[in-house]
């Protein structure tokens, strides 16, 4: 049986597919079109699905969309008329979109795929997100936590999942609580993101990376607009947003409590970025605020998200827990919940945000609504296409560098190693790519740890970005423990594979990498060689030949690009920044 779960219209569009309940390729539109974050309908995604399964998409026995049009229509509909006429100009633009496409999904999937109607179902929004966490864990019975801006009406959801490797037995996953809009922690966050300069469903991330900066000073005053109760219920004061009538999210008496907002693409330095800025500077002590509020905000981000855990734990008793949503892409806030909450293991959907919602309408229609049992879970993030020899030898004539074919993957990565020791940057480029917003070593630019000015020269040269982004350390599993002791045991923390944790560095080890250690803490993905050989290898001889088994590692792409997908994508990146090294499957490529 073939399934094909989609999601679409909003932001990052995606198809997945599954083949008696196994996945068989997942990935985001982007990847495909080049356009980052791409809404549309993910025509490309779909036929790389169909593609890698070998099959057409009359074989598909059914297509299920991740969330309700109908019912989404129903809020912007309510919404946009309860706050008119503030909402004159949006209610027209949003009726266009709904009345092109977006209303008519039903009609559009059968239209595309050349099959009836009948085959194609629906799921909510937040139940796509539940089932994207809690079918693709190993658990068979868990705690489950959603939380994003919206879906339908929904904003976050609580419930409790169970589920049988078992032909007969039932699954069942059952959302008994809800936030609805305009609560919403989510929106809340978008808002800062927004204030503090950077582009709302795309620099939430930075928001997160400002804010060890910066001290939580404006704490009471986030607590002016938004509460969060000891049950995990919240609620926004939305006198201070616009979210709901307008394309601002914050409004005029949000700057007055707030200050005026950071302008976007500002430059932003404080004493903790650069020891020798003046911090009686008029510039530092501007970004200062705006750290201190990106602290703030994270703060109770965080909090509110510990609240909601822990009372879903009181609900449920389950020891365990899931959690998908885009908000749970706040590694920050999954790093507390690992060590602070009494859950004893965590699953985390690493395509948390709206893309993994294609992959959990199709889990959710195979074992809840088919009754299907557990064949699957995801170990690793490995789901997207892989280019042969043959595409990655085209790809290299076309430009004309010179190249090595090093089929050996010892000798290759020896040579991967030597170079990193001489202060090269690495892009690493094999397999399949990578499920979601992390590069976990397909995609991936490599540098060496220990020398500091690699944070700087990655930023600043080759990913032309913010120079005060954080990079992300790897390493092998069965070292994670001793450089965040904080988690003992690595091997049974899936959020640490997929990269969606924030730990404590072991503060002398910590030390001896300041590239990747982000003011005392680093977002770490754990390597195990059975999950992708040659990249364990390569941070394995690393560690042999320098005593530090721990490498940098970052997205292989450029400012404002989605990650590499072929190999001439690949190959145009390594072009156009200060990349050193290419190694791509079986090639080696320098720069003349």
């Amino acid at each position: 049986m073939h399934i094909l779960g989609v999601s679409c219209f909003y932001h990052d569009s995606a198809a997945a597919l599954l083949h008696d309940g196994v996945l068989v390729a997942a990935a985001e539109e982007e990847r495909f079109s080049r356009v980052k974050h791409d809404s549309g309908y993910p025509r490309l995604a779909i036929e790389f699905c169909l593609k890698q399964a070998d099959i057409a998409a009359a074989d598909l026995d059914y297509v299920v969309f991740y969330e309700q049009p109908l019912v989404k229509f129903e809020r912007i509909l309510m919404t946009t008329l309860g706050a008119f006429p503030r909402t004159w100009r949006v209610f027209g633009e949003a009726m266009i979109g709904w009345f092109d496409e977006k209303l008519w999904v039903k009609t559009l999937l059968g239209q595309q795929l050349g099959i009836p109607e009948s085959r194609i179902l629906f799921t909510e929004h937040h139940m796509a997100h539940a089932a994207s966490a809690f079918f693709a864990s190993p658990f068979e019975e868990a705690a489950v936590l959603t939380i994003d801006g919206v879906g339908e009406w929904t904003t976050a959801s609580m419930g409790h999942a169970t589920a049988s490797w078992q032909d007969g037995a039932a699954n069942d996953i059952t959302l008994t609580h809800e936030q609805r809009f305009p609560h919403s922690l989510g929106l809340l966050y978008s808002a800062f993101t927004a204030y503090l300069g950077f582009q709302v469903n795309e620099g939430e991330y930075k928001v997160m990376g400002m804010s060890p900066y910066g001290e939580p000073r404006y704490v009471d005053k986030v607590k002016k607009v938004f509460k969060v109760y000891d049950d995990g219920s919240f609620w926004l004061d939305m006198d201070y947003f616009s979210f709901h009538y307008a394309d601002q999210t914050y409004n005029r008496k949000f700057t007055d409590l707030f200050g005026q907002p950071r302008t976007h693409e500002s430059e932003f330095f404080t004493p903790r970025t650069d020891p020798t800025v003046d911090p009686n500077s008029a510039k530092a002590r501007e970004n200062q605020h705006y750290a201190d509020v990106a602290a703030s905000v994270q703060w109770v981000t965080e909090e509110t998200i510990l609240k909601m855990a822990r009372s879903l734990h009181e609900r449920t008793g389950s020891k365990r827990l899931c959690l998908a949503g885009g908000v749970a892409l706040n590694s920050k806030a999954n790093g507390r919940l690992l060590t602070e909450t009494p859950f004893e293991e965590i699953f985390i959907q690493p395509a948390a945000g709206d893309s993994g919602g294609a992959l959990g309408a199709a889990l959710y229609a195979y074992h809840v609504i088919l009754n299907q049992p557990r064949r699957w879970v995801q170990e690793h993030n490995y789901w997207g296409a892989e280019y042969g020899e043959d595409d990655i030898r085209a790809a290299l004539a076309q430009t004309g560098l010179p190249f090595e074919n090093v089929p050996d993957d010892a000798r290759i990565v020896e040579r991967a190693v030597d170079d990193l020791q001489a202060g090269k940057v690495l892009a690493w480029y094999q397999g399949r790519f990578e499920w979601g917003p992390r590069a976990l070593g397909n995609r991936s630019i490599i540098a060496d740890p220990r020398r500091a000015e690699m944070k700087d020269i990655v930023n600043t040269k080759i990913k032309f970005r913010e120079p005060f982004r954080p990079f992300a350390p790897f390493l092998p599993e069965e070292d994670a423990a001793r450089y965040f002791p904080g988690y003992p045991q690595p091997e049974r923390s899936y959020p640490m594979r997929f990269m969606l944790t924030v730990g404590r560095w072991d503060e002398t080890l910590g030390a001896a990498v300041p590239a990747v250690n982000h003011l005392g803490t680093g977002r770490m993905q754990t390597v195990r060689r059975e999950w992708n050989p040659r990249y364990y290898d390569l941070v394995k001889r690393f560690g042999e030949a320098t005593g530090v088994p721990v490498l940098m590692n970052t997205s292989y792409n450029l400012r404002g690009e989605p990650i590499v997908t072929t190999p001439a994508n690949a190959l145009s990146t390594f072009m156009n920044s200060g990349l050193d090294t290419l190694v791509m499957g079986d090639y080696l490529v320098r720069k003349p």
